[in-house]
């Protein structure tokens, strides 16, 4: 599929080997993936939040100078509450009251908005439920048709948002990997734009609004740490470059540490940091990834913040969500690997217990 020629501010390059596009495609030809050749930033460069005079009424889109494109394809996301955790000592961020259940509605509205003024009129993504039927739904309201891969063992809940915002499920027997080279066929065969939640810049430019949102929603300070799931990586490298973003135009002194925590048995990077549990975690569905796209920039991003990985085994995340429902935080499990990471953090001593934490709760118990 064939798109026209992109706007200076959607212009690609690929970090690894210097190439630049001036036409859409899904990763460099060397293999690696894509990022827009110039990052947005605040004008003057020496302006300040207090420049900004933000409408937050406008949900994430009130960040739009960090954006590459406008709300084209929106449904009001963003601004989600960030409320205390007495019982962690910490914050919680909460991602799952989201239009579709989930943080991913935030790369969801940027990338069918760069779709939509790229003139795309369909879209393919793999997922294992929550990015389907986040992008499903906003296909829907950019009137884009969508094809969702999703592995045949997807919960009936996902696939019923995928299918009643009008997309096409199709499920894919074997692996996770299995359901990511069938989508992948079908975008190399030219027959759709791929949306992916793991290769499209537009999503990873969606997902860096949690930064701003928690940095503006804590008047401008930051969080010593923070702890995320951590799959592909959409929300932490979100998160790591939001506040990289923030950071390098003077909005904010400093970078908070970032944690990622990987379920046991789908841990690629917490095992390539440190011994991690044998056993297998299948109770977060939603990060069962062995080959993160962004291997390489999240070992980077945990070096360059002082943060680390950790591997949550199926007792410490049904534990945890158990403990997050009797507080009313009805979160579906993938998303209790989060807290659960945090836990193990104070426990160990890496996170002290008057440490300041954000922990975002990526997804609703409704889906689940």
């Amino acid at each position: 599929m064939t798109t026209p020629s992109l706007p200076s501010r959607l212009r690609l390059a690929c970090d690894s080997c210097e190439t630049t596009y001036d036409e859409w495609r899904w990763r460099c030809s060397c293999g690696a993936p894509l990022d827009f050749d110039v990052q947005p930033r605040p004008t003057p460069a020496s302006a300040t939040p207090a420049d900004a005079d933000f409408d937050y009424r406008r949900g994430l889109w009130a960040f739009d100078d960090f954006l590459p494109t406008t709300p084209q394809a929106s449904l009001g996301e963003g601004m989600t509450p960030l409320v205390d955790a007495p019982e962690w000592e910490a914050s919680f961020k909460l991602e799952y009251v989201f239009p579709t259940g989930s943080f991913k509605d935030r790369g969801a509205t940027s990338t069918l908005s760069v779709a939509l003024e790229l003139g795309v009129d369909r879209v393919v993504e793999d997922s294992s439920g929550n990015a389907g039927a986040a992008i499903a739904t906003y296909a829907a309201r950019a009137g884009i048709d969508a094809e969702i891969y999703v592995p045949a063992s997807v919960k009936p809940a996902k696939v019923r948002a995928i299918e009643r915002a009008g997309a096409n499920p199709v499920r894919i027997e074997g692996t996770r990997q299995d359901v990511t080279d069938a989508c992948i066929e079908e975008v190399e065969n030219g027959n759709a734009w791929y949306a992916s939640h793991a290769w499209n810049p537009a999503f990873f430019a969606g997902t860096a609004t949690f930064a701003y949102e928690v940095a503006a929603q804590r008047d401008w300070s930051v969080p010593d740490a923070v702890v995320t799931p951590l799959g592909h990586g959409t929300l932490f490298l979100g998160a790591y470059r939001g506040f990289r973003a923030l950071y390098d135009a003077g909005w904010i002194d400093r970078m908070p540490e970032l944690y990622g925590a990987q379920a046991a048995g789908y841990a690629p990077i917490a095992d390539a940091r440190h011994h991690t549990t044998d056993e297998t975690n299948d109770v977060a569905d939603g990060i069962q990834i062995h080959n993160p796209v962004h291997e390489t920039e999240i070992h980077e991003a945990l070096d360059e913040t002082g943060g680390d990985a950790i591997a949550l085994s199926a007792d410490a995340v049904e534990d945890e969500l158990d403990r997050l429902h009797r507080h009313g935080f009805y979160t579906e499990p993938t998303c209790a690997v989060a807290p659960a990471a945090l836990r193990e953090l104070r426990l160990a001593g890496t996170l002290s217990a008057d440490a300041d934490v954000v922990v975002p709760l990526t997804g609703s118990g409704l889906k689940s």
